[in-house]
């Protein structure tokens, strides 16, 4: 497994979630080297390929390429090959494919020159035990989040992705120190949108947290670096408490 990255910078990725990527390498610009990660989820890569991630590569970013694949265990070890071509850094899969896929994902890294880091999604963010429920899992969340994460670890994935709300006990439960990469993240007072297990930037680093996602908190910002510099903060103040 992977340690938790250590500085401010290393544990923010910023969503990019635009529909081209002129708008995506616009924002890029406008956040004035404050953040290292980005993240490129099927709105954009569907708009504009994997030359994206070349261009945000060259601008020396790192690349969460959240597309979320799940397939038949072939398919699956296929593209986390596909996506090593282009210099991804990490690469999310859905732990609720199955151990056999889970585990040709993780061979398919393993065994592939400049392969990212792959890490599980276990329960989106976006689902509340009602949503659950509806999809035919009878458990809560904190219950799936648990037994996927075990199913995802067992197979070799590098880390998962989780709400803040699970995260404590994911590191109970769990050996070694697994990679956390947690959504749904909201400064206090701000809409959830369409979010449900939310938590502040400080909330989830105190509970946990490796990595965090922001998207429109960020994006939809009056000035994108005033918030990235505002979320730096809260992490850096959240992490000396940790400490």
């Amino acid at each position: 497994m992977h340690m938790t990255p250590q500085t401010p910078r290393d544990r923010l990725i910023v969503a990019l979630d635009f529909p081209s990527a002129d708008l995506a390498l616009r924002h890029v610009h406008e956040l004035q080297g404050q953040c290292l990660w980005v993240k490129v989820g099927l709105e954009l890569y569907l708009a504009a390929g994997s030359s994206i991630i070349t261009s945000l590569r060259e601008r020396g970013l790192n690349v969460f390429l959240d597309l979320k694949l799940h397939d038949i265990p072939n398919t699956v070890a296929g593209a986390v090959r596909s996506a090593s071509q282009y210099g991804a850094n990490l690469l999310t899969i859905h732990a609720s494919g199955g151990s056999a896929m889970l585990a040709a994902a993780a061979e398919a890294a393993a065994t592939t020159p400049g392969a990212p880091r792959l890490v599980a999604v276990t329960v989106l963010t976006s689902m509340d035990a009602a949503q659950l429920t509806g999809t035919g899992v009878p458990d809560d969340p904190s219950t799936q989040v648990l037994r996927l994460a075990r199913l995802a670890t067992a197979a070799g994935i590098d880390g998962l992705v989780c709400s803040s709300a699970e995260t404590r006990q994911l590191r109970t439960a769990l050996p070694g120190d697994p990679l956390l990469v947690v959504p749904g993240i909201r400064p206090a007072g701000s809409a959830e949108g369409d979010q449900r297990r939310i938590a502040t930037a400080a909330t989830a680093i105190a509970d946990g947290a490796s990595m965090l996602v922001v998207g429109r908190p960020i994006t939809q910002a009056a000035d994108p670096a005033k918030a990235v510099e505002a979320i730096l903060d809260e992490i850096a103040s959240a992490c000396q408490l940790k400490v």
